[in-house]
């Protein structure tokens, strides 16, 4: 049986339902400002196959940041530790997500983790492919494997909003380029990087992705690896120190588990030996995590004793 029943999963939603008034939905990419911000979804993916879930489990989202984590698992995969972290530092930045001003103090302007959108950038610059549509499908396989399903793709509206709004992602890049951290063409790498972050799914399918980490890499159902329990490993350190955006510290302290969240208002989180748990709450917190979200996780951590510390 599951660690989390539907009933208690239903409970705990509607208690932090109300905190979505105190957030705000992210408006800085034109098509996530019109997600109705009372929108929520939670579901626990266990390791017996069982998913229970509560809320608008059907409504479909973009995972934005938590791409982060599946590119770095994607780039690990294909070249290695000690190729991406030539690349990529690996140290938490207390600077918001989107910040530049690290990759000025730094030498030689390496991004400190991947979680932040300059690491993030320099990660996806390292998928295989000789073209943006190449490097796309293969972040897309990954993602499949991961869902157990077929059909999971990008939505194109929010990603053609994002390139075309990626003004700041941009000037990352560049300097990036300019400091020898990415190659190639600047605007095939934030082609694939605006897709891979509007990749499109529900709670169920995102909380079964956030099984497989879960159980270090192997599949729920099967037991069979879809990615390296090394790699796994590696991920699910990142989404301890890093994951939560500059909120990380204090919801490590709050929380205490593996966690990863996107400015649409997705978060996945890690139950060791247990599963993989996803909630959807577009309204955000100043950081850029969702209030129901945290709230929630907050909740289910204190009842089910969760903390890894």
């Amino acid at each position: 049986m599951s660690i989390i029943s539907e009933k208690e999963l239903n409970y705990w939603l509607e208690h932090v339902r109300v905190y979505a008034n105190n957030g705000k939905v992210a408006d800085y990419i034109p098509a996530l400002a019109n997600q109705q911000p009372e929108i929520s979804a939670a579901a626990f993916y266990s390791f017996d196959s069982e998913c229970n879930s509560a809320g608008q489990v059907e409504y479909t989202f973009t995972i934005q940041s938590i791409s982060k984590v599946l590119t770095l698992a994607l780039a690990l995969i294909q070249h290695g530790e000690s190729a991406v972290f030539s690349r990529v530092g690996k140290e938490p930045s207390s600077d918001p997500f989107y910040s530049i001003r690290k990759l000025e103090l730094e030498e030689p302007g390496i991004p400190l983790n991947p979680m932040i959108n300059a690491g993030a950038l320099a990660v996806t610059n390292m998928i295989r492919g000789r073209t943006s549509d190449e490097m796309v499908n293969e972040m897309l396989e990954l993602v499949r494997r991961l869902c157990d399903d077929q059909s999971i793709t990008y939505d194109e509206d929010v990603a053609k909003s994002e390139f075309e709004t990626a003004f700041l992602n941009r000037s990352l890049a560049y300097f990036m380029k300019q400091n020898g951290i990415i190659t190639g063409s600047v605007e095939e790498l934030l082609d694939v990087y605006t897709k891979q972050c509007a990749i499109q799914m529900n709670v169920k399918q995102l909380a079964r992705i956030a099984a497989v980490f879960a159980n270090d890499g192997r599949d729920p159902n099967t037991n069979n690896p879809i990615i390296p329990a090394t790699v796994a490993r590696v991920c699910k350190t990142f989404m301890v120190t890093c994951g939560m955006y500059d909120f990380s510290g204090t919801f490590a302290i709050n929380v205490g588990i593996p966690a990863k969240s996107g400015v649409s208002g997705a978060i996945i989180g890690i139950v060791k030996n247990e599963g993989g748990l996803a909630i959807f709450g577009p309204a955000l917190d100043d950081q850029g995590n969702s209030v129901v979200g945290i709230h929630l996780l907050e909740k289910l951590a204190q009842e089910k004793q969760w903390s890894i510390f």
